[in-house]
């Protein structure tokens, strides 16, 4: 090899270790009782930690899906084309019960053991698990017309992914899709135009345009459309009972910033066959779970991101050297990657403690109800919003190297973005957190009790949480101020939850820095006196 040609101080590839070997996701687990489940997270993370699953998620997204709306002779097919990569992707969320498996299963904590899975596979690829949400959140909502979730239920939980355009009855599993916005409100829902006609079979004929739908090539759809009753929610398959294609034509699919494997598709109605869900007229409060559980998702999502980059940095840092000495070695370089640290472990944190509540929810507890529903919507306004500044510095942690596609860290970055934008912008998530304070001031007071459990164990927390009870005792320009509110209510959770759980190092640095104000407007800004060692630590796998 000639001496030009040599290869010296690059980084190997970060593959052969099990992902699962996260401390705060396994802390996370045992603390909902769902200890059950971390032999298939194990076996799922070494899965995960594989070259050949990063592959299946290189291909899935240098090889974008294709819209075909015609056979060959002419026929409408409305199909969406996959690489083989997608759907190993599918298959194995599908087998390990990322999607709607928990609804049938009464083990404690089980919807932690799924989001666990869920924000751990994430890590592989982030795109496929669009679908596999959609499918979780499809459940609740379907069970506002108790025949239907008679009649699909089994199949949505089926550990069977049975790809392509079949009747619903006689496939092995099955997807489910959520087709709600439109061209002239987006998330003003309640501008819908889409018309629903009743007919005497208890059926709907509906007629109309979505803007976006996600997971086109689902075999069934929730959508809200406008009935004689009000703006109401329906279930459309994409094959009729008789075989038949329903009247759902693909229009064309978005070009995206990120979630490149994923197709979003914008789906005309022309007569299609649906079958009302819930009531007439309140299609909103009837798909809210759904839109609830993916907000969840989307929350998730943010952490599993974080984790990656954060991860990915700290593996690059430790094995290059730069001006003498490993990059890990140096002082500044340690800053940035502990923040990035703290920064995953916050969202980590507050993800799962969500996804418990929502366990406590399910079985009836009234204080983890309120703690979700006001939750949900404070820690999807933050921990999606700081998702992209994370996933930017994780990146030029790599510097040049980190800006190339073949790093992965391009494809995270342009990713980061989407989980703020999906169920409600930030302003959307802020005015939500408003909204369920005032309706349910039960909210407010349950909220205060959680994050009060870490009382007199920090000052700095203990500060954080007294002036969030000043600024909620003043209501001029709420609306105004709802971001800075809502951004101060995420930390002090997330701070109490790190206090009375995180690593100590860690709940230090983040009290320091998130709550008593010693930290810059970037990442790499932390205060003098963290144990960097201690927090890096926790995303190094041995």
């Amino acid at each position: 090899m000639p001496p030009t040609h040599e290869v010296t101080n690059q980084v190997p590839d970060p593959y052969g270790h099990d992902q699962a070997e996260d401390p705060t996701l396994l802390a996370a687990l045992h603390r909902a009782g769902a200890g059950w489940a971390e032999p298939e997270l194990h076996a799922l993370g070494r899965l995960a930690g594989t070259a050949e699953a990063a592959e299946w998620g290189r291909l899935a997204n240098e090889n974008p899906p294709v819209l075909r709306t015609h056979d060959r002779y002419g026929h409408r097919i409305d199909e969406v084309e996959f690489h083989p990569a997608w759907h190993e992707l599918m298959r194995t969320a599908v087998s390990h019960g990322l999607h709607a498996a928990p609804w049938r299963d009464d083990r404690p904590g089980a919807h932690t053991a799924r989001a666990a899975k869920f924000y751990l596979w994430g890590q592989v690829e982030a795109g496929h698990s669009c679908p596999i949400s959609m499918t979780y959140a499809a459940v609740p909502a379907l069970r506002a017309t108790p025949e239907l979730a008679e009649r699909f239920e089994p199949l949505l939980a089926s550990p069977e992914y049975d790809f392509g355009l079949r009747a619903p009855a006689g496939k092995r599993g099955l997807i489910a899709g959520m087709s709600m916005t439109e061209k002239q409100g987006g998330s003003d829902v309640r501008t819908n135009t889409t018309k629903a006609t009743p007919h005497a079979d208890g059926t709907y004929r509906l007629t109309g345009h979505k803007w976006f739908t996600s997971a086109p090539m689902s075999d069934l759809f929730l959508t809200l459309a406008q009935a004689p009753g009000g703006l109401s929610c329906f279930m459309l398959p994409r094959v009729l009972p008789d075989g038949t294609l329903n009247r759902l034509m693909l229009q064309r699919l978005k070009d995206k910033l990120g979630n490149r494997s994923n197709a979003s598709a914008e789906i005309e109605y022309d007569g299609a066959v649906g079958w009302l869900v819930g009531e007439e007229g309140r299609g909103v409060r009837t798909i809210i779970e759904m839109v609830n559980m993916t907000r969840l998702d989307c929350t998730l999502g943010a952490a599993s991101g974080m984790r990656l980059g954060a991860v990915r940095a700290l593996h690059h840092a430790t094995h290059r050297r730069a001006f003498g000495a490993a990059l890990v070695d140096q002082p500044l370089m340690r800053n940035v990657l502990a923040d990035l640290v703290v920064e995953s472990e916050a969202a980590t944190t507050v993800a799962l403690r969500l996804a418990a509540a929502t366990d406590g929810s399910l079985a009836g507890d009234e204080q983890e109800t309120l703690v979700r529903r006001l939750g949900l919507a404070v820690a999807k306004y933050w921990v999606c919003k700081r998702g992209p500044a994370h996933a930017a510095e994780a990146l030029e942690c790599l510097g040049g190297n980190g800006y190339v596609e073949e790093s992965g860290m391009p494809r995270l970055y342009r990713e980061a973005p989407l989980v703020s934008v999906w169920e409600g912008s930030g302003n959307v998530a802020a005015l939500d957190a408003l909204r369920a304070m005032a309706r349910q001031p039960a909210t407010v007071e349950a909220f205060f009790a959680e994050v009060g459990q870490a009382a007199g164990a920090d000052r700095r927390l203990d500060a954080g949480i007294a002036e969030l009870r000043k600024q909620l005792g003043d209501l001029t320009e709420l609306e105004y101020r709802a971001r800075r509110l809502v951004e101060l209510m995420a930390v002090t959770f997330q701070g109490s939850l790190l206090v009375r759980y995180g690593d100590p190092a860690v709940a230090d640095a983040f009290c320091a820095s998130r709550l008593g104000g010693d930290h810059g407007g970037a990442f790499g800004t932390l205060p003098a006196g963290v144990d960097t060692e201690a927090v890096l630590a926790r995303a190094r796998y041995v």
